[in-house]
């Protein structure tokens, strides 16, 4: 599956759109990270159990919209993004979006 952020594939035609194709997932921060994030917001830096746990939400919502896409019979996704969002005080949600669509190579 080829996931690009761009309209066009270089070397590629487009033969058919399938549609818009997506992948969420919601994560939980937990008490201890939220402890431990306290006090390094006093010191200030890089928090890296955050950053840890987005980059594997990341992965994973990209892993659920490639499923996605599959599914539809689709073997690329164009104009790719991310979209976040906090749901309630100690969740995020991370969303991998795109469309789906057929391609051949020129």
């Amino acid at each position: 599956m080829i996931v690009v952020t761009t309209e066009n594939i270089e070397g590629y035609k487009l033969v058919e759109v399938k549609g818009p194709v997506f992948g969420v997932i919601v994560r939980s921060r937990g008490l201890g990270g939220d402890i431990l994030a306290g006090l390094k917001s006093l010191v200030g830096g890089e928090i890296k159990q955050y950053t840890a746990m987005l980059e594997d939400a990341r992965k994973e919502a990209m892993d659920r919209m490639t499923k996605n896409a599959s599914e539809m019979d689709a073997n690329a996704i164009i104009m790719m993004r991310f979209d976040s969002g906090e749901i309630g005080q100690n969740m995020s949600e991370i969303v991998a979006y795109g469309t789906a669509v057929v391609i051949e190579k020129i």
